[in-house]
């Protein structure tokens, strides 16, 4: 009996991070979503991992029953074979274009790192990016999760000062260009923001 996943209603990237989470306890998961992004993402998802979907649409809903290959690597055993992760953050939105959005996309990235895996080694915050690790930020508290749970947050000391925010840090250190640079280059694998 394939144990279900109710993510009616949830906005990305919940119902992928739910489903990742069942099926790293459960051989066969059913997601339950009422959301097009929502059932293509997790289709994603399972096919990403190499397990079989069967999709039945009921409606406005859809169940997607995913199945655990027999002998699928787990992403992060791939993932981290090749040295440490470091994300850097240059903006404190993401992409280009309405910066409203931006602000909505940065923040659900930061919050998806804490259910993602592997989490990133370490995360650079130069430019305005730094305003991200200052109090007001909406993002501290993820922030600060990820810091607990083991992500070297590094914070541009010369960016902080250029927007005259460096008593107000609130989560990570305060760096510098020589830290920044040598973080980089040692990287396994450096995602850039």
């Amino acid at each position: 009996m394939a144990h279900t996943v109710d993510a009616r209603g949830l906005a990305c990237p919940q119902p992928v991070i739910l489903a990742k989470k069942a099926l790293e306890r459960h051989d066969e998961v059913t997601v339950i979503v009422n959301d097009t992004t929502a059932r293509e993402n997790v289709k994603k998802l399972a096919a990403s991992l190499g397990h079989a979907v069967v999709e039945e649409r009921q409606g406005s809903e859809t169940r997607i029953t995913i199945t655990r290959a027999e002998s699928c690597p787990l992403a992060e055993d791939i993932i981290s074979a090749g040295g440490p992760v470091v994300v850097t953050i240059s903006s404190d939105t993401m992409g280009r274009g309405d910066d409203t959005l931006g602000a909505v996309l940065m923040k659900s990235l930061i919050h998806t790192l804490l259910d993602t895996s592997p989490r990133p080694d370490s995360m650079i915050f130069f430019n305005a990016g730094v305003r991200l690790t200052v109090e007001g930020s909406d993002v501290l508290d993820d922030l600060r999760a990820l810091a607990d749970a083991g992500v070297k947050v590094l914070a541009c000391g010369t960016c902080l000062n250029f927007f005259e925010i460096k008593d107000k840090l609130a989560v990570g250190a305060v760096s510098n260009m020589y830290d920044i640079a040598r973080t980089m280059l040692n990287a396994g694998r450096l995602v850039q923001v």
